[in-house]
């Protein structure tokens, strides 16, 4: 295994992960407290999987979003 072009793999891929997460989570964010479904004080509880079948992984990760 090339290590080096292994590791560029997996950090570009994460990168694409956290832009394109951030993305969706902010456009929802807005929608919801445009329409009055989310206070601008709440915090969300949030969960990411990653799952990766051929290597049988899954790695759940639990955290906060504050809003406001």
């Amino acid at each position: 295994m090339d290590e080096d072009r292994f590791n560029i793999s997996v950090r570009k891929f994460l990168k694409e992960v956290g832009v394109t997460s951030q993305r969706e989570i902010e456009k929802a964010a807005r929608e919801a407290l445009g329409s009055g479904r989310l206070d601008g004080t709440a915090t969300l509880d949030a969960t990411m999987t990653l799952r990766i079948g051929a290597l049988g992984v899954t790695h759940v990760v639990d955290g906060h979003i504050d809003v406001g």
